[in-house]
Parts: C-alpha cells; sequence; structure tokens
C-alpha cells in the first residue's frame, strides 16, 4: 500500500479544524432551543367544511313504475260520401275545438239532389191536396148515391197512395240534408289535428277515405303495469299520482288512480292500471314514456341528510359527521326514498348530527374540521 506524506496528513487535519471553528461561528451546526421551541409549537392544520343538521319530518312514500300516455280519445277523420275536396279548412297540427269546420267536399251534386228531392215533395204534397179535396166531394156523393162504391174507394186509395209519397219524398229530402251535410267534416271533440292524407283537388272515390287524425290531449292516460306484489298497498292508498317525464326533477302532470284491471297477467305477474291526469298546457303528447310515482302512504318522524353528502365506497354509503371532538366521522349508513335534494337514512345518523356537505374531496376519517352552517359558506 502507497504511503501518503506526513506532511499532506497535518494540512489536512487543520483545514477541517478551521471548518468546524467557522461552521459553530455562523450558526451552521445544531438548531437553536428557539427554532426547536417554534417548530414543535406549530397547531395542527383545521379545515373549515359546511355543515346541514339531519332533518326529521314526514316523507311521503312513493311506488315508482315505467308508464305511457294515451289519448283517451282518437278518432280517424272519415269520409261518408264521395266528391272532390274543394279545401282544407284548418292547417295540419291545428288546435281545433267541438264543431270546427276542417274539411269541405263538392257540394254542387249534393245540393242538386237536395233541390230535385224538395221539389219532388212540393209535386206530391199539391197531389196529395187535390186527392183529399176529390175525396170529400165523392165522400157527399156517395151518400147520395151518384158515386159508386168502387170508384169511391178508387178515390180513397189515390188519397193513401199520394200520402204516402208526400212521406217518401219527406224521406229523401231528410237522406239528401245528410248527405250534404256530410261534405262538411268537423271535429267532434276538441283535440289537435295530425298530418293530413289528402289534399284539395283529390277525388274522394271510396266512402270511408282517411282525411286526417284528431287526438283529444287535455285530459289523457298514463297507463303502467304494477306487479301483483304492490296491489294491497296500492288497493288502500289515496291513488294520487305524480307524472314525470325524462329528465323532470319535479313533476309535470298530477292525477288519480281512475283504473285497475280485473285480472293479472300470467307470463309477467303485473295488472294494468291506469291514472287521468290534466294536461292544460298539452306539452304532453299520446305515446310518450313517462314516469309514474303513486302515492301509497306517508314515513312519520324521517331522518333525512343532503343527497350531495352521501359518499359511496365498497363497503357501502356513507356520510361525515362533525363528532364531539370537532374531528370528521365517517358513518355507513342505510338509504330510503328520496325527497327532493334529500334521502331518507333509515340506519347510521340520529336526530341533531351535523353532515358535512361540502369540501368531501378533502374530508377523510378524523380530519380536524371547524364546522361552519353551509348558508353562510362561500363557495368551496
Amino acid at each position: 500500500m502507497r504511503k501518503v506524506p506526513m506532511t499532506i496528513g497535518l494540512i489536512a487535519g487543520a483545514a477541517a479544524a478551521t471548518l468546524i471553528a467557522l461552521y459553530s461561528v455562523e450558526g451552521f451546526g445544531k438548531p437553536s432551543d428557539e427554532k426547536t421551541q417554534a417548530a414543535g409549537a406549530r397547531p395542527e392544520s383545521v379545515l373549515s367544511v359546511p355543515v346541514r343538521a339531519v332533518v326529521k319530518k314526514a316523507v311521503p312514500i312513493f311506488l315508482d313504475y315505467v308508464g305511457t300516455t294515451e289519448a283517451i280519445r282518437s278518432v280517424t277523420l272519415q269520409a261518408k260520401v264521395t266528391g272532390y275536396l274543394a279545401r282544407q279548412a284548418v292547417p295540419d297540427g291545428t288546435e281545433v275545438k267541438q264543431g270546427d269546420l276542417l274539411y269541405v267536399l263538392d257540394k254542387r251534386d249534393y245540393q242538386a239532389a237536395l233541390d230535385q228531392s224538395k221539389a219532388q215533395a212540393a209535386r206530391d204534397a199539391a197531389a196529395l191536396e187535390y186527392a183529399r179535396a176529390r175525396q170529400g166531394r165523392n165522400d157527399t156523393l156517395i151518400k147520395q148515391g151518384w158515386v159508386s162504391k168502387d170508384a169511391f174507394d178508387q178515390i180513397t186509395s189515390a188519397t193513401d197512395q199520394a200520402l204516402a209519397a208526400v212521406a217518401v219524398d219527406r224521406a229523401q229530402t231528410q237522406s239528401a240534408e245528410l248527405n250534404l251535410d256530410f261534405t262538411e267534416i268537423r271535429a267532434p271533440f276538441d283535440g289537435r289535428l295530425g298530418r293530413s292524407q289528402v289534399h284539395e283537388g283529390a277525388l274522394i272515390t271510396v266512402a270511408g277515405a282517411s282525411f286526417n287524425t284528431l287526438v283529444q290531449l287535455d285530459p289523457l292516460y298514463v297507463t303502467f303495469n304494477p306487479s301483483e306484489t304492490d296491489l294491497g298497498r296500492i288497493g288502500t292508498a289515496a291513488a294520487e299520482a305524480d307524472i314525470l317525464l325524462s329528465g323532470d326533477t319535479r313533476p309535470r302532470l298530477r292525477g288519480k288512480l281512475s283504473f285497475l284491471d280485473n285480472n293479472i297477467d300470467r307470463t309477467t305477474g303485473t295488472i294494468t292500471a291506469r291514472v287521468i291526469v290534466d294536461n292544460p298546457a298539452r306539452t304532453v303528447l299520446p305515446g310518450q314514456y313517462v314516469r309514474v310515482r303513486l302515492h301509497v302512504g306517508d314515513m312519520d318522524d324521517a331522518l333525512l341528510v343532503p343527497q350531495a353528502a352521501v359518499g359511496s365506497s365498497q363497503i357501502g354509503k356513507f356520510v361525515y359527521v362533525v363528532g364531539p371532538d370537532n374531528k370528521a366521522d365517517q358513518r355507513y349508513v342505510s338509504l330510503g326514498p328520496i325527497d327532493g335534494d334529500l334521502v331518507v337514512v333509515t340506519k347510521g345518523v340520529k336526530e341533531g348530527d351535523s353532515i358535512i356537505v361540502g369540501n368531501l374531496q378533502r374530508v377523510g376519517p378524523g380530519t380536524l374540521v371547524q364546522a361552519k352552517p353551509a348558508a353562510q359558506q362561500g363557495p368551496s
């Protein structure tokens, strides 16, 4: 092994001693007692969190179903007589009232038939008048022996035939008037028209041809299929229903249960039920899928927490509660029905608990927190 000269070793030792002295003088050594005390006195971080108290109140209980809307009345408008379509009185998709004129066929043929019938009736009425007068004169003559019995019977028969002809004319006139009326297609009830199947100038050659469809929009039926296991609860309920469309958080329509079928479908184990709802704005149309919330009772003294406060893990649903030591306490909960922005908690919290509703991404079990009412908490 190569030896280091003694002179170099002495120089290195002197340099090390000098550095140690400088380190002590400039304060680069062990921290002073003052700095040690300051570091030891640093307080633990406290997280400010908004809280809301557990709410206790009666909550309505609903059974939820998927349903479809149906028109109470829907009719295909058809022609009873043939003829050219003279005009369409209202545009497609119009809201109409009962009795409104919708379509008009060419009236000329039917007006002529009516005029002819009335003329025939006038002629036969005149013939009846003459026959009655003749019968009256011969009634006197037969008593005096101037007219034979056979001749008088012929006169009486002619009077009866004239009377029958007038009756036939009356019926034919009524038929002609009906045919003339049938050239006008009117709304049988209040509703909305669909798309027209015929256009002006078209020849309606077959009686019963479809013109359009008229659908009643107010009120509406909502049909759904509860299971047979729900029948007991539905039968004793007040039978009030809320109707929600896709994306709705509040009921769009409200109504009452109006129909329960008289048998269970064996293949599905369900029964057909129907709610009738008012639809004054006519924003809901037949054939839409809706959510039916059937009110079957109330849950008294239920405990509720904000839905936004509920978290989820592999174990289950949980909320954070401010504990007596101002630390976040994680509580696993069992949930019940939803009521607006609140949800019923059947297990896991008690009345008076303060539920943490904000800063949840930064909260964990045992986190030291400072609670503030949610209404006073600014945006986090």
